[in-house]
């Protein structure tokens, strides 16, 4: 499995796996999926430091991608980044995933951040332990700040600082 920068190329695949979550799942918030468009330009805000990684198998298959996003908007939060990893639902449990969130946290360590959050629903165990396995500890969970599926949603609040 190789862990490559994403590029224009792999907006597709991304979109495919991202979209299922978006449609079936809680892992993201989002309501409503993707368009290509959309996916394009998400691509392109992923340039320099806020990078898009992408797992690739030998066959040339995206398995998964990650991502580093600006924590907050504010000036003094500039060291700081959010994460996010996901995996196809085929290869999940290979460990693409922490393939993936090391592989971000090389990056994030080059490009001089400080800090990296991750947002992870509530009683989305597997996300929570690939942190934990990775260094994250939980610094709190924001109580029933999201909806979806007609369930309120709570989040787990993870930091490993670098």
């Amino acid at each position: 499995m190789e862990v490559r920068l994403a590029g224009e190329g792999d907006a597709e695949a991304i979109r495919a796996i991202y979209n299922l979550e978006v449609t079936t799942s809680t892992v993201t918030f989002d309501l409503v999926p993707r368009t290509v468009e959309a996916q394009q330009r998400w691509l392109a805000a992923r340039s320099g430091a806020h990078v898009a990684l992408v797992a690739v198998d030998d066959e040339g298959v995206v398995a998964g991608f990650a991502s580093l996003s600006p924590y907050r908007n504010r000036p003094a939060y500039n060291t700081s980044v959010e994460d996010s990893v996901y995996v196809r639902r085929d290869r999940q449990g290979l460990g693409v995933g922490k393939l993936l969130l090391a592989a971000l946290l090389e990056t994030a360590t080059a490009s001089g951040f400080h800090a990296v959050m991750a947002r992870v629903v509530g009683g989305h165990e597997a996300s929570i332990g690939l942190h934990a396995s990775l260094g994250f500890a939980i610094v709190g969970t924001e109580r029933e700040v999201g909806r979806k599926f007609g369930r309120w949603l709570d989040v787990v609040v993870m930091q490993r600082l670098l």
